[in-house]
């Protein structure tokens, strides 16, 4: 322990930084202003990690006068609270709702969307004792927190409850018959509002509005499940000649109107100017240090290395809070929030014996006691550091935070100022700090500033039309009601085809009166696509339920010799019963952590469309994709170093999705000064690469699309590299890659070409999640063949037409490939009435 000139406590400096300038004994109170604190945090690095800083100035409010309509009740109620008139784009959203009009406020974190909704549905509850209001959340702490609001408004009659998971059974009944505010989330309201619809005739006959908070996070998969249970909703309502409005709160977003409009099936009207005040942000983005090379060591020679981006932001955690700084990390995923939080608190008791006591995790899959205490102690100020997932990037209040490290990009801009905006929430100055991943994108951003700032934020992807998620829909509201005519289309596109795929596979029977289900239990549909039920993790010597991971995980993070960590304590896993649904774990403390390969086949099954660019081909279609978790390394916590390969023996897993693919004559290869021996290198690298920079394009995460690359696939007969959504039926990625195709390999052509290594790095065509060991790889090589097809396609911008294609025998091949640990694994082929033939002797096995 060290102390500077005022006598307080100081973190050792790490083996990249100088020694620490003085610091302010960590507190609840204020601590230093952004730009200060940034400058002490860069300081401390021998070489500064900062790429670039952007200032975002404060901005004045623009107040307006309540709406006549609103009860004098609920003005008293919000003065109560501080509110003493609405800002202008919260008037007007109300304006819009009260009216009747389905609208969705889209404007930026903190900017009080809240009040939005909350003054026509608590205005038309005060003035209709009848009516009643459902409130919808992605998660169970936005719940609650609402939860919290509402209720602390104290209206009489209003009677808000939450209505989830962690309900007790005792209370539901009161629930229906009693509350007229309801806050619950997509999931119970798909798995029990809906198919208990008859219980709750009275609420839902009586329903005056329905609010999607957050509804920019209905994306990809589960945004096309939640339109449908909209969909679903809406006709439940239509049944007792109810037609609720639906007022939407979003994110800054693109075209939120359409998106809205793609959620709920209806016109919806958007507000986007945002009117609040806002106190001025300090971001930064930070790259961390190169780890020093070991002359002496046989791997010397190997790609340069930086520093975990774990490491760093567990350190710059722990800086803030000994300088008196509240700060929420927001890390990638559950594994990386344990991982964060356990670092942060280990160097805070070294520097402040106790205060990493102070520091905590949160996530999903932990207990409802766990979240709700850690709820309650980061809201009264207990903790004055907290490692997340993205489970408190949404709506929740925060009060009193003042930094936010975001722990790798999080996928979208909508989300990168959605975490951002987490701190200075009471309208003080904050910094907010991207530390970047060892990734190409991660990379290319942080070196790119002008791709982050000042560009409109992205539009939100996804696809009701998807025949996975359309037909079991279906399914659901057929179990709920017989179809009709007028039901499908409610459901929009493709309805039709995929009630004739059912009653052919035996799940419907067409009758006079419209399409019946024909058995007794209810579909089981995910809406989150997360292949199964949850997996138990049990403590074998106690018999103690530590958590939850999803189906769909369990094979990665869960197999037998797996690290698991809960709340900084680590447990391996003894034994992983994937038909029972339970992973038995011991307490451990290992110096090594685990790490899930894979192997992954594909094959073309269709062609939606192409572009014939002479030596280059580029392809949207549908294609099959077999993966299977077959080893884990065991590599060293403090160096990363292999310690060995250990064998797995797990089920393969398969998934019919959508995908984008390019592919190049061996001549136009070897004309760009490729060997044929290089070739597989190369396209590796490109495949790699063009993964990690595809979400920049599309609202994606690099998680959710997967990737293979051959010398020579036998469906193309030339060298080929796909790029595939990791969910079945697609999710709308490869689609969005294939209509910006120059702009997304441009990007990842120009990532690879500016990263300062010699022959390929986690920077720019190492992958994370490559089954082959990152082997063979061809940096030079990779520029080349992006060289090619951006050449080739510019070429044939002007005269090419895009025209549907039959495809190819479908054969799987092995090759180097990017699988989707999560998301591909857990994907099925027995869909009902969803799959298109082979083109070939097995179309039989087509029609699913």
């Amino acid at each position: 322990m060290t102390y500077d000139s005022f006598g307080s406590a100081r973190l050792p400096p790490r083996h990249d930084q100088k020694p620490s300038a003085a610091t302010v004994p960590a507190s609840s109170g204020p601590g230093r202003p952004p730009a200060e604190l940034l400058h002490r945090l860069r300081t401390r690095h021998s070489a500064d990690p900062v790429t670039h800083v952007e200032r975002v100035p404060a901005r004045a409010g623009e107040p307006a006068p309540w709406p006549t309509w609103a009860p004098q009740e609920l003005r008293a109620a919000f003065a109560r609270r501080g509110v003493t008139a609405p800002w202008r784009h919260q008037a007007e959203a109300a304006e819009l709702a009260y009216a009747g009009t389905h609208v969705v406020v889209a404007t930026g974190t903190a900017s009080g969307k809240s009040l939005a909704y909350q003054l026509p549905a608590l205005g038309t509850l005060l003035a209709d004792p009848r009516a009643t209001v459902l409130y919808l959340a992605p998660t169970k702490a936005l719940a609650a927190d609402q939860l919290r609001a509402v209720a602390g408004l104290e209206l009489e009659g209003v009677r808000p409850a939450c209505y989830d998971g962690d309900t007790p059974r005792a209370e539901r009944e009161w629930i229906r018959r009693h509350s007229r505010f309801v806050l619950t989330n997509p999931d119970m309201l798909h798995h029990g509002i809906l198919p208990g619809h008859a219980n709750w005739s009275g609420f839902l006959r009586r329903l005056a509005y329905v609010v999607v908070d957050e509804c920019h996070t209905y994306r990809g998969v589960f945004g096309s499940h939640v339109a449908h249970v909209l969909r679903r909703l809406r006709r439940q309502c239509a049944r007792f000649g109810n037609t609720p409005v639906f007022v939407l709160a979003s994110a800054t977003s693109g075209d939120p109107a359409t998106t809205a409009g793609r959620l709920t099936g209806l016109p919806v009207a958007a507000v986007t100017e945002d009117t609040s005040p806002r106190g001025g942000v300090t971001f930064a983005l930070w790259e961390p240090p190169l780890l020093p090379s070991d002359s002496s060591s046989d791997v010397a020679d190997l790609a340069p290395v930086r520093r975990s981006a774990l490491r760093e932001t567990a350190d710059l955690l722990a800086d803030s809070i000994v300088e008196g700084v509240r700060t929420l990390a927001f890390v990638r995923s559950r594994r990386g929030a344990e991982v964060v939080a356990a670092n942060a608190r280990r160097a805070l008791d070294e520097a402040v014996p106790g205060l990493g006591d102070r520091v905590a995790a949160y996530r999903a899959g932990y207990l409802r006691e766990e979240r709700r205490e850690l709820e309650r102690a980061l809201l009264h100020g207990d903790l004055l550091g907290l490692a997340s997932t993205n489970a408190l990037e949404l709506g929740v209040d925060l009060v009193g935070l003042d930094a936010v490290l975001i722990c790798g990009w999080p996928g979208t801009r909508a989300s990168l100022w959605q975490q951002a905006g987490r701190a200075g929430r009471s309208g003080g100055e904050a910094l907010a700090v991207l530390v970047a991943r060892d990734d190409p994108l991660d990379t290319y951003l942080v070196h790119h500033p002008e791709a982050l700032f000042g560009r409109p934020v992205e539009a939100t992807v996804l696809d009701p039309a998807n025949p996975y998620v359309l037909a079991p829909q279906l399914a659901c509201a057929a179990f709920e009601a017989p179809l009709t005519p007028a039901d499908l289309e409610l459901f929009g596109e493709g309805a039709k085809a995929a009630v004739e795929d059912l009653v052919a596979a035996g799940a419907l029977r067409q009758r006079p009166t419209g399409w019946y289900w024909r058995h007794r239990e209810r579909p089981e549909v995910d809406l989150r696509g997360e292949d199964g039920a949850p997996v138990c993790v049990v403590e074998e010597s106690t018999g103690r339920l530590l958590g939850t991971v999803d189906g769909g995980s369990a094979h990665f993070l869960l197999h037998s010799g797996a690290v698991y960590l809960h709340q900084g304590v680590s447990y391996v896993v003894d034994a992983l019963d994937l038909a029972d649904g339970c992973a038995l774990v011991h307490a451990e403390e290992p110096d090594w952590s685990t790490h899930a390969r894979d192997v992954t086949s594909l094959s073309v099954v269709s062609v939606r469309s192409y572009v014939d660019a002479g030596p280059v081909g580029l392809f949207l279609g549908e294609v099959d994709v077999t993966s299977q978790v077959v080893s884990y390394q065991r590599r060293r916590i403090a160096t990363g170093e292999v310690i060995d390969t250990r064998p797995l023996d797990l089920p393969a897993r398969e998934l019919r999705t959508v995908a984008v693919w390019f592919t190049l004559s061996p001549e136009s290869l070897a004309a760009a000064g490729i060997e044929a021996a290089d070739v597989p290198g190369a396209l590796h690298a490109a495949e790699h690469a063009a993964i990690g920079l595809l979400p920049l394009m599309a609202t994606c995460d690099r998680w959710d699309i997967g990737g293979l690359s051959t010398a020579v696939h036998p469906d193309t007969e030339a060298p080929t590299v796909f790029v595939y959504d990791g969910h079945p039926g697609g999710a709308g990625f490869a689609e969005r890659a294939y209509g910006t195709a120059t702009a997304w390999l441009r990007a990842t052509r120009d990532a690879i070409a500016e990263c300062g290594c010699e022959a390929g790095c986690p920077s720019c065509v190492q992958s994370p999640k490559c089954g082959n060991g990152n082997n063979p790889l061809s940096k030079p090589d990779a520029v080349k063949v992006l060289d090619v097809v951006l050449v080739n396609l510019a070429a044939a911008a002007g005269s090419s037409d895009e025209v549907a294609a039959g495809a190819s025998p479908a054969v799987a091949a092995e090759s180097c490939a990017e699988a989707v640990p999560e998301a591909a694994a857990g994907g099925s082929r027995g869909g009902v009435g969803v799959g298109l033939p082979r083109q070939d002797e097995r179309s039989a096995a087509g029609q699913r």
